[in-house]
């Protein structure tokens, strides 16, 4: 098994164990495991990645965080940076090419 195959694998044994911890009571064949257990996980987790990037992004000042009448954030890009970062972006993109 590559290690690839083994990190992927123990990430699905922490996601099933998170999800099973959060929810002790839960039972489920192994296609609700796949389809439902493992989605809620994934979404937990996705979801914190994007938050913590969204505030490294606010951070950086790439893009600005305005809170509207219903206390709801929104963010948008950085319009006085927007040429620099059309400029990192082509950067990543060239050197993702190579």
């Amino acid at each position: 098994m590559k290690l690839d195959q083994k990190e992927q694998q123990r990430e699905i044994c922490k996601y099933i164990l998170a999800y099973l911890s959060d929810n002790p009571d839960a039972g489920d064949t192994f296609d609700g495991i796949a389809e439902w257990w493992l989605l809620s996980q994934q979404i937990k987790f996705e979801t914190r990645n994007v938050s913590e990037a969204v505030a490294r992004l606010v951070s950086e000042g790439l893009i600005e965080e305005h809170q509207g009448s219903d206390a709801r954030k929104t963010y948008r890009i950085n319009k006085t940076r927007a040429r620099e970062i059309r400029n990192m972006l082509d950067q990543v993109r060239r050197s993702s090419r190579k």
